[in-house]
């Protein structure tokens, strides 16, 4: 099925590419199997958002994206093809939802590359929605998986935006992984939930409000 963007380019899917806070009381249990190679970072937030659903910790969905349907082809009665279709508007970011009482806002995004993120994997409407959900008191974030090096970061959205004014003052056009290591925080992937990004919010929250 071909999928256009409200601008009619083509869509292309991404690539296999201090108060004390009260704690989530999630238990970490470290993975022995190999059941999750081969998953993508939105299949293992999915299952981390389930998780912590389940066990009333969070509410957090993938945001829903409204699609016109321009062109249906029926081969049989019974059945129905969609064949071509827009996104209605332009997306945002992958997830929102409640976590204690805080608004969170966040875009998932994979690179191969073992020493940088390529900020052309983000758009300019992505950049000025976290900004407008920051304006808002609420927490905006990235997560980024490394899958070459099976990493995970949760990226606060000022190192986003810092690098992002980098690159349109005609500076560099992607983040160093030193960049990640060092103002990032990195998630070490469990088994239930797979990527607790929870934990790293807790410390964002904190650091944010003992400036």
């Amino acid at each position: 099925m071909l999928i256009h963007y409200p601008n009619g380019k083509p869509y292309r899917p991404k690539s296999n590419e201090i108060p004390k806070i009260k704690h989530t009381g999630i238990k970490r249990e470290k993975d022995v199997s190999f059941s999750n190679r081969g998953k993508t970072l939105e299949d293992e937030i999915n299952e981390t958002n389930s998780y912590y659903l389940n066990h009333q910790i969070a509410i957090i969905h993938k945001k829903p994206v409204p699609v016109q349907i321009v062109k249906v082809e029926y081969p049989s009665r019974s059945a129905a093809v969609i064949r071509e279709a827009y996104f209605r508007t332009p997306s945002t970011t992958d997830y929102n939802g409640v976590w204690n009482g805080y608004y969170i806002d966040f875009e998932a995004k994979e690179t191969e590359s073992k020493t940088s993120f390529p900020l052309k994997n983000v758009h300019q409407h992505q950049v000025t929605h976290m900004e407008m959900v920051t304006n808002q008191k609420g927490i905006a974030f990235t997560i980024v998986r490394f899958s070459s090096l099976d990493r995970y970061f949760v990226v606060p959205f000022s190192v986003l935006q810092e690098a992002w004014t980098v690159m349109e003052n005609g500076g560099r056009k992607s983040i160093p992984l030193t960049i990640f290591e060092s103002k990032a925080y990195e998630i070490q992937p469990g088994y239930n939930p797979r990527i607790d990004y929870l934990s790293a919010i807790e410390k964002i929250i904190v650091n944010e409000e003992e400036r």
